[in-house]
């Protein structure tokens, strides 16, 4: 636990984690309000165990919310995991390179990726709210899911890490087309595997702050667990409306970070 955080801080960080475990349930970016919330509220931390702890808490919480939808909802768990093993290898990758990171590249580097994101879902109005068309998935497909969605974005959560499950879904939706519930429940699959592949290299690096991230965790846990719930209840409408006002949210605070803050 940092020496010089107060209970304060620490009781803000929290309801962040609660939060964010929600949202990474929900439509996934849960890690673009925690992240920010940790280097704000530990400023003399270096970057790198700020990640490392970032990672510590989401990996609790996306567990709990991938066991939630498998139980749940019908997942192909054997593709999902395929596409779980390619990101765990791309997520080694980037969290190899994440020591040097600037936190001063972080916010423009998301907005640019969040835009595009936000363009996409606006452009296509009906897009993952449809069901998915029946039928085996072309191996083509597949192919390309573990290469864009395993490789590409698993090295990219390794690298960074917020905003990832809102990717996943995205490009789960588009490549295998699935609607939102279901590209959401794979996600969580996938996006363990990233967690836990970045999470062993920061911790051989010995850059997690255990005690505040065990702490961080239990409330990412219960944020999880509801957050999944309340998107199988819901339906591929809600998951997708949750995704357009989490991203306008993110972008505009991001924005005026990037332009008016201190």
């Amino acid at each position: 636990m940092p020496p010089d955080i107060s209970l304060t801080v620490l009781s803000l960080l929290c309801l962040a984690a609660l939060a964010a475990g929600w949202i990474d349930a929900v439509v996934g970016g849960g890690g673009l309000l925690l992240l920010p919330a940790l280097l704000v509220g530990l400023p003399h931390t270096p970057v790198v165990q700020v990640l490392g702890t970032n990672k510590s808490a989401a990996v609790v919480g996306t567990t709990a919310a991938a066991v939630t939808y498998v139980r749940k909802t019908p997942v192909d768990v054997w593709a999902a995991l395929r596409i779980g093993l390619a990101a765990l290898a791309g997520s080694l990758g980037g969290a190899f390179f994440a020591a040097g990171i600037n936190s001063a590249v972080l916010r423009p580097l998301i907005m640019v990726i969040l835009l595009g994101v936000l363009a996409f879902v606006l452009l296509r109005p009906a897009f993952g709210t449809a069901s998915a068309p029946s039928g085996p998935v072309t191996r083509r497909r597949v192919l390309a899911a573990i290469l864009l969605v395993g490789l590409g974005i698993g090295f990219y959560d390794g690298l960074i890490g917020p905003g990832t499950g809102a990717f996943l879904i995205v490009a789960l939706s588009a490549v295998l087309r699935m609607d939102l519930v279901a590209a959401s429940a794979t996600a969580k699959i996938v996006n363990v595997c990233t967690n836990v592949g970045a999470l062993t290299v920061f911790t051989l690096q010995g850059a997690v702050l255990w005690q505040l991230g065990a702490v961080l965790a239990l409330f990412n846990l219960i944020g999880g667990m509801v957050g999944a719930r309340m998107a199988l209840k819901r339906g591929a409408g809600f998951v997708r409306g949750v995704l357009v006002v989490v991203v306008v949210a993110l972008l505009c605070k991001l924005a005026y970070d990037q332009w008016y803050g201190a």
